[in-house]
């Protein structure tokens, strides 16, 4: 991670709404000639806690698939120039405030897989609002990107 303010970091786990915070972030980036940092966070559920090895599952290599799944809807094959990827193990609003230490802006969507569907805004996002060092952009999964 660079510690210059020449990042945008976005979070994405697949939601229509960090799809949307996909497309805010790239617009930013684009716009401020920065690089587009585009993390997913996964962390093993407690059942699996204990000798995970056994079941055979890939959770490093489903988070990047996801996270592959995930670009492809938003830009095709046309990938932006400035993009990088990080697929991190952990809590995703505690890696998403790490990642975004030094950053222009964090996006994230305001709600995503997993929690209440009914909450208005989500447990990572508000986490993210609460703790980075950075400005937070919150998007909902309908929200337009402005125009330049």
């Amino acid at each position: 991670m660079s510690g210059t303010n020449d990042r945008i970091v976005v979070g994405v786990d697949g939601s229509p709404e960090a799809e949307a915070a996909l497309r805010w972030a790239n617009a930013a980036a684009q716009r401020n000639g920065a690089t587009l940092d585009v993390v997913t966070a996964w962390s093993l559920p407690a059942a699996f806690s204990w000798d995970v090895g056994a079941y055979g599952i890939d959770w490093q290599g489903d988070a990047e698939k996801s996270l592959q799944a995930s670009l492809d809807r938003v830009f095709g094959s046309e990938r932006p120039a400035n993009l990088r990827t990080f697929a991190l193990e952990g809590d995703p609003a505690h890696c998403l405030v790490e990642h975004a230490k030094g950053a222009q802006m964090l996006v994230v969507g305001n709600r995503g897989r997993g929690g209440f569907l009914g909450l208005l805004l989500g447990s990572v996002s508000s986490k993210c609002a609460a703790h980075a060092k950075c400005p937070v952009l919150i998007v909902h999964a309908d929200d337009d990107v402005p125009a330049e």
